[in-house]
């Protein structure tokens, strides 16, 4: 199958462009390479560098590349950004979604995986959380994901477009050739290498939530797995699949939480030192626990993780991260 992977340079979208490559798929990659890098795309991949939000060009590509398959992974995602820029957000993540979507439509594109995230979920009434629960984000990231997740159904409605939404949790660790390297970086774990590695001191926000140590619990979930989600998320968007006769959500994550103390705790076994850090005040929003109930994937797309283990995470994005030590480059 002929899979346009918009994002397809960033950590996310390049480990499931390796995945894709791996079972035999023909890859085109879309990204302005505005976060993402040229680098980490595998070399016999052509990359159109552009946005997705360029109607005209995006078709011009799904065209003379006889495109079979969409996977859109790239969209802005910072939640902070986005309560201090909203409208590039909305911008960004629904109207450029849509121009991608009109243009899947009129190049008959009819295929279609999309990453969405947990924040659609906001705070959560209980954990673990099944896709059914109600949809509440309290930023404008989440907002914008959950709009462009009822988009892509009534495109299902009206146009017969195939869908899979991915609700990820929190993605971590590394591949052989893929690692997570962002500027700014605000994920935890590749936060805590950086503190081990020389860099600032770790902030812990919070540890007086009502958690069993005080610091929040989160879901992570490898890189490898999520590309492998992808992947299955992919074939079951045939045209004879009854698994997507409606759009599909699913959740994934490993049905398991770690707090921030046992992230760090595990970091420092994987490094073999203290890695420094303060404690801090919470932040405005953040719930005490998620954790995804990742049943349905399970179920459905026949998909469970593989690498759940947080050392094995830790340990894999360290090994990546001493390997290329100035990330990807220019």
């Amino acid at each position: 199958m002929r899979i346009l992977v918009t994002g397809g340079a960033g950590y996310v979208g390049a480990a499931s462009v390796d995945a894709l490559l791996a079972a035999g798929h023909d890859v085109v990659v879309l990204d302005d390479l505005s976060t993402g890098h040229r680098s980490a795309v595998a070399p016999s991949v052509a990359v159109r560098v552009g946005s997705y939000g360029d109607a005209d060009f995006t078709s011009s590509i799904l065209e003379e590349e006889r495109i079979e398959a969409i996977l859109h992974c790239a969209a802005r995602s910072l939640v902070g950004e986005s309560v201090a820029d909203p409208a590039r957000y909305w911008q960004a993540n629904v109207a450029g979604g849509i121009a991608l979507l009109e243009a899947a439509r009129a190049a008959g594109v009819r295929r279609f995986v999309f990453s969405s995230t947990a924040a659609v979920y906001g705070l959560p009434d209980r954990t673990p959380i099944q896709e059914d629960d109600p949809i509440r984000p309290i930023n404008p990231y989440g907002e914008t994901k959950a709009t462009f997740e009822r988009a892509l159904a009534g495109y299902g409605v009206s146009h017969g477009m195939r869908s899979v939404s991915l609700r990820y949790f929190n993605v971590a660790g590394a591949t052989e050739r893929v690692g997570e390297r962002h500027d700014p970086e605000t994920h935890l774990i590749p936060n805590v290498l950086r503190a081990a590695d020389g860099g600032p001191e770790l902030s812990l926000f919070g540890d007086d939530y009502p958690t069993p140590d005080g610091t929040a619990v989160r879901d992570y979930i490898h890189v490898a797995d999520l590309a492998d989600a992808h992947l299955a998320a992919i074939e079951a968007t045939a045209p004879d699949d009854p698994r997507t006769d409606v759009p599909l959500i699913c959740n994934l994550g490993s049905g398991a939480g770690f707090s921030v103390r046992e992230v760090l705790a595990a970091a420092e076994a994987v490094v073999g030192r203290p890695i420094p850090h303060e404690v801090a005040k919470r932040r405005a929003g953040d719930p005490p626990v998620l954790v995804a109930s990742a049943a349905r994937a399970g179920e459905v797309l026949g998909w469970t993780p593989r690498r759940s283990q947080l050392e094995g995470m830790i340990g894999a994005a360290w090994t990546w991260r001493r390997r290329n030590p100035d990330g990807y480059g220019a």
